[in-house]
């Protein structure tokens, strides 16, 4: 299988997001470029301790099984730059 973003977003959907939904929670690809995918973890997912250990053992283990060529899933943590502008709009209107 050809190491794509649709092609990724299926294999999550097939093997990965199942077992997410089970504790509440989710991932978004972020980016893939040049062998490296990047994704964010949602939900109950979003800053849970085990993501970390949940990307190593489920996600890296299931997308480089899948895509040989794939060298790493990286997550992503911090703010994504689309909560910070509705944290902001909500400030303004609260003024």
């Amino acid at each position: 299988m050809e190491l794509t973003i649709e092609n990724v977003e299926k294999v999550l959907d097939e093997r990965v997001r199942p077992s997410l939904a089970d504790h509440g929670g989710d991932i978004q690809v972020m980016e893939l470029a040049g062998g490296i995918l990047k994704v964010r973890m949602l939900g109950q997912c979003s800053g849970c301790p085990s993501a970390s250990l949940t990307m190593e053992e489920l996600v890296n283990e299931e997308l480089t099984g899948a895509f040989p060529e794939l060298e790493e899933a990286v997550l992503v943590t911090g703010v994504s730059d689309d909560l910070i502008a509705q944290a902001r709009e909500l400030m303004k209107r609260r003024h």
